[in-house]
């Protein structure tokens, strides 16, 4: 597996190297990317219009997807996609880059599972059943389903120091010290570059922080009102359409 990383990334560094110099008044700014709700419809099932766009983004300049999910699941999609391993996961929990091989864990999952016990305790699952696919990877958090009750899952949280986002699929149990603002800094770092020449495209609250240190953010029309307050653009487009949109205003116009 690490062999066809490589590979890969030699591949791309090749192509990149390429059409720097054949195209070089195209050049892309780097890109940061939600999933859900934003490379996805409202069901969660990726859209797959969004496929050859990430895959010819990620030839030109970095892309860096950045999620709350669970590690695998932003892994396994650059994996599938065939684009260097760039993800910030667990709403910057959890940052791994191709670049320097190093997986970085920053929160308190200690009080993610304290505050989880407590809401068992209290009468209350998390909502996925006995195997559980959404929490049995996650390294730095816990994520309950949106139809569990929310306020006593917010109170223990506040009990215990601990904050809960909300991103429309989810709520997610983390330290107030984890958001995909610093997960982006983090990346952009290792990956060469500030912050603030990325572009973030994303739909909820969790995006807001990563919208704040970049340099653009669009937020696509499903977003939610804390998004939509935060963004520099509000995308016509809801879902994959609105990342279609964003990407298209973005690319260079003797590139269209």
């Amino acid at each position: 597996m690490v062999r066809d990383r490589r590979e890969r990334t030699v591949l791309n560094n090749t192509v990149q190297a390429h059409t720097t110099t054949t195209v070089g008044m195209t050049d892309l700014p780097p890109l940061a990317v939600d999933i859900d709700g934003t490379l996805t419809d409202a069901d969660r099932r990726l859209d797959q219009r969004v496929i050859p766009v990430l895959r010819a983004w990620a030839e030109r300049a970095s892309v860096v997807v950045a999620t709350g999910k669970a590690l695998p699941y932003p892994i396994g999609l650059c994996e599938l996609l065939g684009v260097p391993i760039n993800v910030i996961a667990e709403n910057g929990g959890a940052v791994y880059l191709e670049a320097d091989d190093e997986l970085r864990f920053t929160g308190d999952p200690d009080g993610a599972q304290r505050v989880a016990r407590q809401y068992r305790e209290a009468g209350h699952d998390l909502g996925w059943g006995a195997v559980d696919f959404v929490n049995r990877w996650r390294e730095t958090e816990v994520a309950v389903a949106m139809d569990r009750p929310a306020t006593p899952l917010r109170e223990i949280a506040e009990r215990e120091g601990m904050r809960v986002f909300d991103t429309g699929f989810a709520y997610h149990v983390t330290s107030p010290a984890v958001d995909k603002g610093r997960g982006l800094e983090t990346a952009a770092r290792v990956l060469g570059h500030e912050a603030a020449e990325f572009v973030a495209i994303g739909d909820s609250e969790n995006d807001i922080a990563m919208f704040e240190v970049a340099g653009r953010s669009y937020a696509v029309a499903n977003a939610d009102t804390g998004a939509l307050a935060a963004t520099d653009v509000v995308l016509e487009g809801a879902y994959a359409d609105g990342f279609l949109e964003a990407t298209e205003r973005e690319r260079p116009s003797d590139s269209r």
